[in-house]
């Protein structure tokens, strides 16, 4: 193998569609898949790839020093992939500590690894951090996030990945570790926890629950199919330059009502319900405390340097994910009744 890549959460929703990608794509790469295997967290999403030559999976928690240690010691990445994170922001604000723990601490532990594993010898060494847009803020007067827009985080989630970055950012500039940052927006696509607005919409839809749309449904937010960020991370862990950040955006702002009716729209064509008839589900709920009003992502610096776009329309992401969910209900229905969760603990022991 040319390389040995540990990539963290990589049995989660973005992670396992980063994993999928490196372990068809480089198959000279020995790529270790590293996840606790917490609520989001489930091997089913990398079904396809588990028998791959070049593919070992790690059940061990980030927050967990030791283990973190021992992984390094055993398995010798040259590079990282960090995407294990705390990530719901409806449950920061419920349990702030888990983020700390999990997004900052852990972060801290994987770079501590990392630096005593490689010892100051950084050459063909990369620590990639995969974050969030949301470190930024909120944006209420219009104008687009930029790689130097201040960090003005909102809520215990965005506050702790904003923390973590900046972490990454100082064992750089103080150890001399070498590092790339990447802050994206929100994602969608196949194998995601339906605890995010457009699974949890489809699963609704499907089951005649209620549509629950915070406040209003004025919060804008730019959208960005999972697999064309998995091809993002790919171009800036082999392209982008130490030290950079780089943003990666959709270009694609929708209110989130107006994205719940579309959804609504594409369910009554899928499922042969007469027009309007999914849109009775729609329920209005008290707003989210701290509710950031709008995300954009300018990602004009990923494109302008390293030649990645966006590859296809969000009306086209959007019906290939209905599609996804439609066709894998036995996955939504493992997923939701927690199911898979039992068979990781008889099989791991159970480790929340």
């Amino acid at each position: 193998m040319d390389r040995t890549l540990l990539i963290t959460g990589g049995a989660g929703f973005i992670g396992s569609h980063v994993v999928r990608l490196f372990v068809k794509k480089y198959p000279h790469y020995r790529i270790i898949n590293l996840d606790a295997l917490t609520y989001a967290g489930n091997l089913e999403n990398l079904r396809d790839a588990e028998h791959a030559p070049n593919y070992a999976f790690v059940r061990a928690d980030i927050r967990d020093a030791a283990a973190m240690a021992n992984v390094f010691a055993q398995h010798k990445p040259d590079g990282v992939i960090h995407l294990a994170a705390e990530s719901h922001v409806d449950r920061s604000i419920s349990d702030p500590m888990a983020f700390v723990e999990t997004n900052v601490t852990g972060t801290v532990h994987l770079l501590n690894a990392a630096r005593e594993a490689w010892k100051g010898v950084f050459d063909g060494k990369r620590f990639y951090h995969v974050s969030t847009d949301e470190v930024y803020g909120s944006l209420h007067d219009g104008g687009f996030f930029t790689e130097s827009t201040p960090y003005d985080p909102q809520s215990p989630y965005s506050a702790s990945k904003a923390a973590s970055d900046h972490f990454v950012r100082a064992y750089g500039n103080t150890y001399k570790l070498p590092f790339v940052i990447s802050n994206c927006s929100n994602n969608y696509g196949s194998h995601q926890f339906p605890e995010k607005l457009i699974p949890l919409m489809i699963h609704n839809l499907r089951t005649g629950k209620p549509l629950p749309v915070y406040g209003k449904g004025e919060n804008v937010r730019d959208w960005l199919w999972v697999e064309d960020h998995s091809r993002a991370i790919d171009v800036i862990f082999h392209q982008g330059l130490n030290g950079e950040t780089y943003n990666i955006g959709g270009h694609n702002e929708w209110k989130n009502i107006d994205l719940v009716q579309l959804l609504c729209a594409i369910m009554d064509r899928k499922l042969g319900r007469a027009p309007g008839e999914s849109a009775k589900q729609i329920t209005y709920v008290t707003d989210r405390a701290g509710h950031d009003l709008r995300y954009a992502i300018d990602a004009s610096k990923i494109a302008r340097e390293l030649g990645w776009k966006p590859g296809i329309t969000f009306e086209q992401g959007l019906e290939q994910t209905v599609d996804w969910y439609l066709a894998n209900d036995p996955w939504l229905q493992a997923v939701t009744s927690g199911a898979y969760r039992d068979y990781y603990a008889a099989q791991y022991g159970d480790r929340g």
